[in-house]
C-alpha cells in the first residue's frame, strides 16, 4: 500500500501544480495515480486527509533536506547549507514556502493542524508544525548536529541563538531574496560577527 500512497500523494501533487486545491478532484487525482477512488478513500478518509499528507509530505521533505545539509563541512558552512536549502526548497514548492511562512494562499489546501479523522487501517499523523515550530525543529537539529559530546550548556545556549540566526535569516531570504553575495554572504556576516 506504500507505493499506492506515494503514487496518489505524487499525483495529488501534479495536480496541485496544475490548479488550485478546491480544483483538484478526487476522481482524477485516483485515475492519474492508476488506482480505484475507493483505494484513495481506504488511504486518506477523504479529500482533507489527501492535503492533510501532502503538506506532511512537504514537511518531511524539507526536514530530510536540513538533515542532508547539516552533513559534512565546517560549522558556518553546514548553517550555510541548512539557508541556501530553506530559500531553495521555498522557491521550489509552495507547500514549503507556506509551512515556513504561514502564508498559505487559497490555491493551496489549508492547514489543518488539529487532529483529523482517519481510517481505521491508518494511524493518525502528528499535527503539522507551525512556522514557529519549523525553526525551533530546524534550530535543535542543527544545535544537535554542531555540538559535540561535554558542549558546556553556556557554549549550547550560544550555538542555539546562532543557529536560530541562520534560520530567521534564511527564512528572509524566503520573502524578500537577497541582493549581492546571497544567503552566503549574509551568513558570512553573520559568522564574522557570532563565536561558534
Amino acid at each position: 500500500m506504500a507505493a499506492a500512497r506515494e503514487s496518489l500523494l505524487d499525483a495529488a501533487g501534479a495536480a496541485l501544480a496544475r490548479r488550485p486545491w478546491p480544483a483538484v478532484r478526487m476522481v482524477e487525482v485516483a485515475a492519474a495515480a492508476g488506482v480505484s477512488r475507493q483505494t484513495l478513500y481506504n488511504e486518506f478518509g477523504g479529500k482533507d486527509g489527501l492535503a492533510r499528507a501532502l503538506v506532511r509530505r512537504a514537511a518531511d521533505g524539507y526536514l530530510a533536506g536540513v538533515e542532508r545539509a547539516l552533513v559534512g563541512g565546517g560549522d558556518w558552512e553546514r548553517l550555510t547549507a541548512v539557508a541556501e536549502w530553506t530559500a531553495a526548497a521555498a522557491q521550489q514548492d509552495a507547500l514549503v514556502r507556506a509551512l515556513l511562512t504561514g502564508c498559505w494562499s487559497e490555491r493551496l489546501p489549508a492547514p489543518s493542524r488539529g487532529p483529523a479523522p482517519v481510517p481505521a487501517q491508518r494511524r493518525p499523523e502528528a499535527p503539522l508544525p507551525s512556522p514557529p515550530e519549523l525553526v525551533r525543529i530546524v534550530r535543535d537539529r542543527a544545535v544537535a548536529a554542531l555540538s559535540g559530546p561535554g558542549t558546556a550548556p553556556a557554549a549550547t545556549v550560544e550555538l542555539a541563538r546562532s543557529c536560530e540566526l541562520v534560520v530567521r535569516l534564511a527564512l528572509s531570504c524566503v520573502t524578500a531574496p537577497p541582493g549581492e553575495g546571497g544567503i552566503a554572504g549574509l551568513i558570512r556576516t553573520a559568522a564574522s560577527r557570532t563565536a561558534l
